[in-house]
C-alpha cells in the first residue's frame, strides 16, 4: 500500500468516526423540573441559580446547559399546575446528570434553589433527544 492510499484510508476512517461521536453527542438528555417558587423569595432564586446552582453543574462532565425559565402565560392548553418556574437541564447522558445529582457540589448547591419554593415538590420529567 502507498502513502498515498494510507493516507486516505486513515482520513476516511477519522471521518466517519468523527460523524458517528457527533451522531452519539447529538442524542442528549433533558430533565424539566417544575416548581413552585415562592413570589417573595425570586430575587434570592435568581442570585442563587446564577451565583451558585449553575457555576456548581458547568463544572460536572457531561453537562451541556441548564435555564431557569419563568412562566409568563399558557398559550395552548393549560399552564403545568402548580408551578411558576421551570428548570431546564440538558447532560450529554443520564448516566452524566445521575453522576451530577449523587455529587457534592449538588448536594450544596440545590437547596439553595428547594428552599425558594413555596410549596415543597416539585415535578421532574425527563426527556431524550431524538
Amino acid at each position: 500500500m502507498n502513502r498515498r492510499k494510507a493516507v486516505t484510508a486513515a482520513l476516511a476512517s477519522l471521518t466517519a468516526l468523527s460523524a458517528q461521536s457527533k451522531k452519539a453527542a447529538d442524542k442528549t438528555i433533558q430533565l424539566h423540573v417544575d416548581m413552585m417558587v415562592d413570589p417573595a423569595k425570586e430575587k434570592e432564586l435568581k442570585k442563587n441559580f446564577k451565583e451558585i446552582f449553575k457555576p456548581a453543574m458547568a463544572k460536572q462532565p457531561g453537562y451541556i446547559h441548564v435555564y431557569m425559565l419563568k412562566l409568563r402565560e399558557a398559550k395552548a392548553g393549560k399552564a403545568p399546575e402548580g408551578s411558576n418556574y421551570r428548570l431546564v437541564i440538558n447532560f450529554r447522558s443520564e448516566e452524566d446528570r445521575l453522576n451530577w445529582v449523587k455529587s457534592n457540589d449538588h448536594q450544596s448547591a440545590w437547596p439553595t434553589i428547594e428552599g425558594t419554593f413555596k410549596v415543597k415538590s416539585f415535578t421532574a420529567v425527563l426527556y431524550d433527544q431524538l
